[in-house]
């Protein structure tokens, strides 16, 4: 039985409808995230589920119990919001122990100094939020959060705040601290890297709905849909022709496929002539001196380790490539490429407008 359940909920402010039929399941102590852009639906999932708002129709189970009707306080959720919301004139302590009210004062301080030493504040129960860093002050209402031990914990755009190296950092951090903690979690985030860096199963939302809830690793490899393929990572859509069922001719090379091929609509049967466009991410893409392909540099981006290059192609088409950063070519500069693509992502052509 997952832990939570959430089965073909809707959610609507008047005649605007924000969350539509939509179901998930996430197993005890896994972590999830719903990932998309602002306005698609995600945080009024987390609202619902944290029973901020009410669900127009459907259902949410968690634990075996359905709590569609139960007030918040009532739900055994815990709640870390983006902008940390702890309490300004409480120490670090008192923070962390204002859920905690009801024990007794020596099990409430057993279980503040309990998770201060998990978060890494040991030591810190005497500080007040502005002594600390944005990260620590992250730590502290994941603390707080964590205190009373509740069934599910929902996170709120939690590193928002923060800057990108932060973020990096401490979206890993929270996941240890989790996973430690065998929590069953629920986050929202419109950034893909803290998705994939926190989370085991993410959901991809688009106009309310998810159009994916799969592993990270299949998301990107192995995307449901053609915007799922363009919101997730970053790449290009090259045309190209099915020669056999499955393998497919680029004008940069010939792949072939491990997984079915989309083709065109107007093919009856996936076979020969199909006309699909497939999708080349930067690392599909590399460099290769000896190669008779050449292509052009028309813009690059250094990144430390590596440069991502736009390349135009002979048909004038641009694709990505990551190439190692010892290998600085000059814009207007041709290069020799070729392809190395493990996983196939094909659909048919968007149709003329």
């Amino acid at each position: 039985m997952p832990h939570l359940r959430i089965d073909r909920i809707t959610q609507s402010y008047q005649d605007h409808t924000v969350v539509r039929d939509l179901s998930l399941t996430v197993a005890r102590g896994e972590i999830a995230c719903l990932l998309g852009t602002s306005g698609c639906g995600k945080t009024t999932v987390l609202r619902c589920i944290a029973g901020f708002e009410q669900i127009r129709q459907g259902g949410i189970w968690i634990g075996g119990k359905e709590v569609s009707g139960v007030p918040p306080e009532q739900r055994c959720v815990g709640m870390v919001f983006q902008d940390y919301a702890l309490f300004p004139h409480l120490n670090i302590a008192s923070n962390i122990a204002f859920g905690l009210r009801g024990r007794s004062a020596a099990e409430r301080q057993r279980r503040v100094e309990e998770l201060l030493a998990s978060v890494g504040l040991a030591g810190h129960g005497d500080k007040y939020p502005h002594q600390l860093s944005g990260g620590q002050q992250q730590r502290v209402a994941l603390a707080r959060a964590l205190a009373p031990s509740p069934q599910l914990l929902l996170l709120d755009e939690p590193f928002s705040n923060l800057d990108v190296e932060l973020r990096e950092r401490l979206s890993l951090e929270v996941r240890a601290i989790l996973k430690e903690a065998g929590i069953t979690a629920i986050m929202v985030t419109h950034d893909q890297n803290e998705a994939f860096a926190v989370a085991d199963v993410v959901g991809v939302m688009r106009d309310g709905r998810i159009e994916q809830w799969d592993t990270p690793y299949n998301l990107y490899h192995r995307p449901a849909t053609r915007s799922v393929a363009e919101f997730v990572g970053h790449g290009v859509f090259i045309p190209a022709d099915v020669v056999a069922r499955d393998t497919v001719r680029l004008e940069i090379g010939v792949l072939h496929s491990q997984l079915p091929l989309e083709c065109a609509a107007s093919c009856v049967e996936c076979g020969k002539g199909c006309r699909i466009e497939v999708l080349l991410r930067p690392d599909d893409v590399i460099h290769e001196d000896a190669s008779p392909i050449q292509a052009t540099v028309v813009a690059k981006a250094f990144r430390g380790a590596n440069f991502l290059y736009t390349l135009r192609l002979p048909s004038g088409r641009e694709v990505l490539s990551l190439v190692p950063s010892h290998h600085n070519h000059a814009l207007g500069e041709p290069i020799g490429i070729r392809l190395d693509v493990d996983h196939v992502v094909a659909f048919g052509p968007v149709a003329a407008q």
